[in-house]
């Protein structure tokens, strides 16, 4: 066997050992490949989405999930959602204000829900960035993307967008937001009502 096909076959057989490797199964209480559920060993069922952030418990945070609880954390840019009787826990990576004076954060709740929201900027925002439209109706230009959850706080939202590069980002004016495919999931599980923290 000549050397270039050894050095071939060591290389497959090198390669070939990887994706075996890959592909072994998950071991108990670590998602597999793909995988958007994490079940914790050695405890009742949780429904969980992974993530590279942080996953965080509740408590520290709220009394109670009644009606199912939100935390925004601006810091890491992320938003956690648990279900009311906690079965279900969700993380998605968000979009935050531009700047800290943009930031609210205290305890609210939401109040509305809409699908296909339509958009007007707020009089801060136009006085601003004064070439905004004046109102901008559900579709591709709109910068709430697909859903809204209005907030108590007038102004405030959480809501999809259509530009995935703000996702991750210091982006907003003052909103939270979310992947359109995220929002969307997060509008199913939570109602008016829902209370929700921003740190």
């Amino acid at each position: 066997m000549n050397a270039g096909r050894a050095k071939h076959m060591n290389r497959r057989v090198l390669l070939g050992a990887a994706a075996a490797t890959l592909g072994m199964t998950a071991a108990p209480g670590f998602a597999q490949e793909n995988s958007t559920e994490f079940e914790a060993p050695n405890a009742s069922p949780v429904r969980n989405n992974i993530s590279s952030f942080r996953m965080l418990d509740w408590r520290p945070y709220f009394s109670d999930t009644r009606k199912g609880a939100v935390l925004v954390d601006t810091q890491s840019r992320a938003l956690h959602f648990w279900s009311e009787d906690q079965t279900l826990y969700k993380l998605y990576p968000t979009s935050v204000p531009l700047t800290d004076d943009l930031t609210r954060k205290g305890r609210t709740e939401i109040v509305q829900k809409v699908v296909g929201p339509s958009w007007r900027p707020t009089p801060a925002m136009k006085l601003r960035n004064p070439e905004w439209p004046d109102f901008v109706p559900p579709g591709p230009e709109n910068p709430l993307g697909t859903h809204a959850l209005h907030l108590s706080w007038t102004y405030y939202r959480i809501h999809g967008t259509h530009d995935t590069r703000k996702i991750g980002r210091r982006s907003s004016n003052g909103c939270i937001g979310l992947y359109n495919e995220h929002i969307a999931e997060l509008f199913d599980l939570t109602k008016v009502g829902t209370q929700v923290l921003l740190i």
